[in-house]
C-alpha cells in the first residue's frame, strides 16, 4: 500500500496595509535624498507668493488702510439680520460701499466697516442704518480710523517678528549648539511665512490684525515640528563617523521614525483650525476675525508641517555635509564598501575555478595576502557541484 506524500506551502506574507504602516512607522522614504525635487516645489511656491504680493497685493482691512466705522444696536441678531443689514448700506445712496464688512458683535450688535466718508455721506449711512434696525440714527454710533493707526500695527507687528526670529535662532543654537540647525530652522520658518502671505494675496482674502496673530501664531507650530525633527537628527547621528552610513541617511531615519508623529500633531491641531474657519465663513459671512485667524492657521500650519520635513532637515544634511569630518567619512565608507565587493568577488570566482586577472574591478582595492589564503582554502568543487577542502600530506601540515 502506498501512501502519496502530501506537501504542505505555508502562505506568502501578506503584505502590510497603509494604515498598518502609517501606525507602525514602517517608512523608509528618501526625504533628504529628494531635496532637490522638495527644493523645487518651494522655490515654485515661494515664486507664485512673491507674484501674487507683487501684482495683486493685499486686502487690507480697514485697521490698516483706514476708513469708517459703524456700530448699530438690533434687537436680536439671526441668520438674515447681517445680509440685510448689508443690503442697507449698498441701498443706502453712499457710492462705493457695496462690499462693506459687516459682522455680528455679540448678541445685539452689527458693525459695518466702509471706506472713509465724507460728512454728508456719515449722515447718510447713519440713517439708511438706523432706518433698517428701526431705531434713530443718533444710535448708531460712528467712528473714523485713519491709516497711522495701521501703521503703527504694520510697524509693531514686523518688530516682533524680527525679535521673535532672533530669539529662535539663539535658541535653537544654545539647545542644538549647532548654528546649522538655527540657519536651517529660520529659512524653514520664511517659507512658511512667505507661502502663507502670498496664499492670501492670491485669494483675495482680507489681511487684518487677526491675520498678523495668526502668522505670528503658525511660526511657534512650525518651529514645534521643526525641533521636534532636529532633537531625533541629533539622537541619530552621535558619533556620526562610528557608524557605517552617512550623517545624510542618519538624518533620514529620523524623519522616518517621526513622520507619524509629525502628521498626527498636525492633524490634530488642524480640526480645531478647520472648525474655527467654517465658523467665521458659514456664520458670519467669512468676515470677521474668526475666519482671518482660522485661514491663516491652516495655511501656517500646513506650510509648517511641510516646511519641518521636506525643507529643514534635508537643508541641514546638505551643510553638514559640506564639513571636512562627513567628507573624510564618506570616503571611509566608500572605500569600506569597495573592499568588501572585491572579497565577495574574488571568493566567489575562486570557488568557481574561475579565477583570473579580470576578476578584479578597477576600483577595487588590492587583495591581501590572507584574503588570498583565504580564498584557496575554500579548494575546488566535487561532482555534485560541492566545495571540497584541498587535500595536504602529512608532511605539508607538519610545515
Amino acid at each position: 500500500m502506498s501512501t502519496a506524500a502530501v506537501t504542505t506551502e505555508s502562505p506568502a506574507p501578506e503584505k502590510a496595509s497603509f494604515l498598518h504602516r502609517l501606525y507602525a512607522s514602517q517608512f523608509a522614504i528618501d526625504f533628504v535624498g529628494r531635496r532637490r525635487a522638495w527644493y523645487s516645489i518651494s522655490i515654485a511656491l515661494i515664486v507664485i507668493s512673491l507674484l501674487a504680493v507683487t501684482l495683486r497685493g493685499l486686502n487690507l482691512g480697514i485697521e490698516f488702510k483706514g476708513g469708517s466705522v459703524f456700530t448699530v444696536p438690533v434687537a436680536q441678531i439671526d441668520d438674515g439680520t447681517i445680509g440685510q443689514v448689508r443690503s442697507a448700506a449698498a441701498d443706502s445712496g453712499v457710492s462705493e460701499v457695496s462690499d462693506a464688512q459687516v459682522t455680528a458683535v455679540g448678541d445685539n450688535t452689527i458693525r459695518i466697516q466702509t471706506r472713509s466718508l465724507s460728512t454728508d455721506e456719515v449722515a447718510q449711512m447713519r440713517q439708511a442704518l438706523a432706518d433698517q434696525a428701526g431705531i434713530a440714527s443718533d444710535d448708531v454710533n460712528y467712528q473714523l480710523i485713519g491709516p497711522s493707526w495701521g501703521s503703527q500695527i504694520t510697524v509693531k507687528a514686523i518688530q516682533a517678528l524680527v525679535v521673535f526670529l532672533a530669539l529662535v535662532g539663539v535658541m535653537i543654537w544654545i539647545f542644538f549648539r549647532n548654528w546649522r540647525m538655527s540657519v536651517s530652522a529660520l529659512l524653514a520658518l520664511a517659507h512658511d511665512l512667505v507661502v502663507t502671505v502670498g496664499f492670501y494675496a492670491l485669494i483675495g482674502f482680507t489681511f487684518t490684525p487677526a491675520t498678523l496673530i495668526g502668522l505670528l501664531t503658525i511660526l511657534g507650530y512650525s518651529l514645534y515640528d521643526t525641533v521636534v525633527v532636529f532633537d531625533k537628527v541629533r539622537e541619530n547621528t552621535a558619533n556620526i563617523t562610528k557608524q557605517n552610513r552617512t550623517f545624510s541617511e542618519a538624518a533620514n531615519g529620523a524623519i522616518n521614525d517621526v513622520l507619524v508623529r509629525s502628521i498626527n500633531t498636525t492633524l490634530l491641531g488642524i480640526l480645531p483650525v478647520v472648525a474655527l474657519l467654517i465658523a467665521g465663513v458659514a456664520f458670519l459671512g467669512g468676515d470677521g476675525p474668526l475666519a482671518d485667524l482660522g485661514l491663516a492657521l491652516l495655511i501656517g500650519m500646513v506650510a509648517g508641517a511641510y516646511s519641518s520635513i521636506f525643507i529643514a532637515t534635508p537643508l541641514l544634511s546638505q551643510l553638514r555635509e559640506r564639513q571636512a569630518d562627513m567628507v573624510k567619512h564618506r570616503a571611509d565608507l566608500a572605500r569600506r564598501a569597495r573592499r568588501t565587493r572585491a572579497r565577495v568577488t574574488i571568493a566567489t570566482a575562486e570557488v568557481d575555478g574561475a579565477v583570473g586577472p579580470s576578476v578584479v574591478t578597477g576600483d577595487a582595492a588590492p587583495v591581501t595576502t590572507e584574503e588570498k589564503a583565504a580564498g584557496a582554502r575554500l579548494g575546488s568543487r566535487n561532482s555534485a557541484g560541492r566545495a571540497q577542502p584541498i587535500r595536504t600530506t602529512r608532511a605539508q601540515r607538519k610545515k
